[in-house]
């Protein structure tokens, strides 16, 4: 008995190990967020499929004062007002009344093997716990159990002021819910009294497709108060009508049965359970000795021993690894580097990058070696490498946040490798600030795009330094790496010379003989004597700060020909000694307009200048600058322009009857 027992848990084994992952649906949470003392398959996240990152949609409930308008759910969920505008058809300002559901429309990408949207929050009171965080804050879209596994601090290490990260529940279709053709999979809060053919009935899908996507049956017990994955055809309904819900702020509820399910459910469920499990048992024997045959023929001829002498390539379109004899120099990738980049991204045909890019004619480069491409009626941008770049892609293909790049594929052909990323609409942010093109003439960022792009930037340093597994460090951050998308939400980019945060309790100290960078942007203590750390992108940053309040480039002529001056060098002469205000309002971008507040430019300029600070150890960590940016974009939001216009208008009099 034993021996057929282990027979079958072997046969299992390999049944279940053959199986795509892309068929597999998600397991529903079934009250197990409220258990923060164990963890659950079901609380670290979703699982992710073949699909990367997605188009996704969250539901929250609005809550007043503090959450009851795009702007402010946007900044707690980290999407953007106009889009959460647009999904509900009401303006980026406008109220919304209490415990109203509200679509939000984010980026769901994986995340190591779970799905996640990243977003911060900055602890308010001194009683806040990964609990509340998750259950009243976040309305259950999160876990404790995810959020202490993503952050370092223990559940006694919180206090007021402390920035946590917040990895989103969200997920994307599996190829099996593709093929029936959903697009969608929407996060959605259960309310007290709903079922899932109440929720399926909201959203106009079967009540059988709600069941599949979180591994449920029409017996099974569903928790009001829970996330359930909604799969979704088209764009979820502009207003979602749903039952009643539980008061506002309210704690999760303890578990509720449904009404009749009593010992004779309960009974026949198991009579069931045991037909099924008899069935799945034949079942699986006998797919287990066609897989078991299929897989070993697969493997003799799929993984033959590579010669250790040959450089590997990629046959160019396909995932096989073939052996050829040139010299390592001449490949772009080296063999490992392929072996570890395949498993997730998608491998091009270069004559399909050919025909996306016009052939790479000029009136598709964007800039340099980079170029615009259409690849399934998708803009994406194709950047040309030489050298090995193995070390960028395997950065990126395990890094996960929305205001980082995205890698989704790439290219060996001749030597060259050939890169393929999310497109951004609006170029850099270098382009916008300094560079003379048609929309520099016509338009200018305005304040708040400059706040967002610096809060973004520093969300996206902040997760490298100190959420990243392993940490990095950028290394070359600059307003040309900053890019923005079609919402003027900023990207970092270009991770060619980004290194591993090597923490062995000097905090993170590296050396090097090889200074490369950018001058401008690199710091004294990297110049002079190659040091490393992590307060090097936080002195690039300041200076990209600096970019955003004046409009000048990080290092430029003097206009008394007495050579060049450092931006980072200026801030000091405008910070320090009298008239402060008014050496503020000439050092800001006239493009501006005096259109800004002046005193959240001067706290930004503040928080620059300690950045820029030539003393490595008077530099502020990146969650301090995260944590004061948040601060002044939510002051900015808050702002009205036209009470600095009038300011403005009043101080002109003023000066006038003088």
């Amino acid at each position: 008995m034993a021996t057929t027992i282990s027979i079958l848990s072997l046969l299992l084994l390999v049944v279940t190990s053959t199986i795509p992952n892309s068929e597999a649906q998600q397991e529903y949470v079934n009250n197990k967020q409220l258990d923060c003392d164990n963890v659950y398959n079901s609380t670290k996240g979703n699982i992710c499929n073949s699909i990367p990152s997605c188009t996704s949609y969250l539901t929250f409930k609005s809550t007043s004062p503090e959450y009851n308008t795009p702007s402010s759910i946007s900044y707690l969920l980290n999407s953007t007002p106009s889009l959460i505008a647009t999904a509900n058809n009401i303006t980026d300002v406008q109220p919304i009344a209490a415990a109203t559901t509200v679509t939000v429309p984010v980026n769901c990408s994986c995340s190591g093997p779970y799905y996640q949207h990243n977003t911060s929050y900055t602890l308010k009171t001194p009683g806040e716990t990964y609990f509340t965080v998750a259950n009243n804050t976040y309305q259950a879209l999160t876990t404790c159990q995810a959020l202490i596994a993503q952050n370092r601090y223990g559940e006694r290490d919180l206090t007021a002021g402390l920035n946590v990260h917040v990895p989103l529940r969200c997920a994307c279709p599996t190829q099996k819910q593709r093929d029936a053709g959903f697009k969608y999979l929407l996060t959605y809060l259960v309310s007290r009294g709903e079922s899932a053919s109440s929720i399926a009935e909201i959203f106009g899908v079967d009540e059988q497709s709600v069941l599949d996507a979180n591994e449920l049956s029409s017996d099974s017990v569903i928790f009001y108060f829970t996330p359930l994955l909604v799969p979704l055809k088209t764009e979820p309904p502009v207003n979602i009508q749903r039952a009643a819900s539980p008061p506002e702020n309210s704690p999760p509820p303890p578990p509720v049965t449904p009404a009749g399910n009593g010992d004779s459910g309960s009974s026949k469920k198991w009579v069931i359970v045991g037909v099924v499990v008899g069935v799945v048992v034949l079942v699986i024997v006998a797919l287990a000795l066609f897989f078991l045959c299929f897989y070993r023929r697969r493997r003799e001829q799929s993984f033959s021993p590579a010669k250790p002498a040959s450089a590997s390539t990629i046959t160019e379109g396909t995932n096989k690894v073939s052996d050829t004899t040139p010299t390592t120099q001449s490949w772009s990738i080296s063999s490992e580097g392929i072996r570890y980049a395949i498993e997730s991204l998608t491998v091009y045909k270069f004559e399909d990058l050919q025909n996306a890019t016009g052939f790479f004619s000029e009136d598709n480069r964007i800039k340099g070696s980079v170029y615009r491409a259409s690849l399934k009626g998708d803009f994406a941008a194709v950047k040309v490498l030489k050298g090995d770049v193995s070390s960028e892609i395997n950065i990126l293909k395990r890094i996960n946040h929305t205001n980082i790049i995205r890698l989704s594929g790439f290219c060996v052909h001749k030597g060259d490798t050939y890169l393929v990323y999310e497109f951004a609409e609006n170029d850099s942010l270098d382009d916008w600030l300094h560079t003379e093109k048609k929309y520099k003439n016509s338009m200018a960022l305005s304040w708040m795009q400059r706040v967002q792009i610096a809060h973004d930037v520093a969300d996206a340093l902040n997760y490298l330094h100190n959420y990243a597994s392993p940490p990095h460090i950028h290394k070359n951050l600059k307003s040309g790496n900053v890019l923005l998308d079609g919402n003027f939400r900023a990207k970092v980019s270009n991770f060619g010379l980004a290194r591993v945060v090597e923490d062995k309790g000097d905090g993170g100290f590296q050396l090097t003989r090889h200074v490369v960078g950018t001058q401008g942007y690199m710091p004294p203590e990297y110049i002079e004597n190659g040091l490393i750390t992590p307060k090097m992108d936080v002195f690039a940053f300041g200076v990209v700060i600096l970019e955003l309040l004046s409009g000048q480039e990080a290092i430029s002529g003097d206009k008394n020909g007495s050579g060049e001056q450092m931006l980072s060098a200026i801030v000091s002469e405008v910070l320090e000694g009298e008239n402060v205000r008014e050496k503020l309002r000439g050092f800001m971008d006239p493009t501006l307009r005096d259109e800004y507040p002046l005193d959240l430019a001067y706290s930004m300029a503040e928080i620059a200048k300690r950045c820029v600070a030539r003393d490595v150890n008077s530099r502020p960590n990146i969650s301090e600058v995260f944590m004061t940016l948040s601060k002044i974009q939510s002051s900015t939001l808050d702002w009205d322009p036209s009470d600095e216009l009038e300011r403005s208008r009043s101080v002109s009099q003023i000066s006038a009857t003088r």
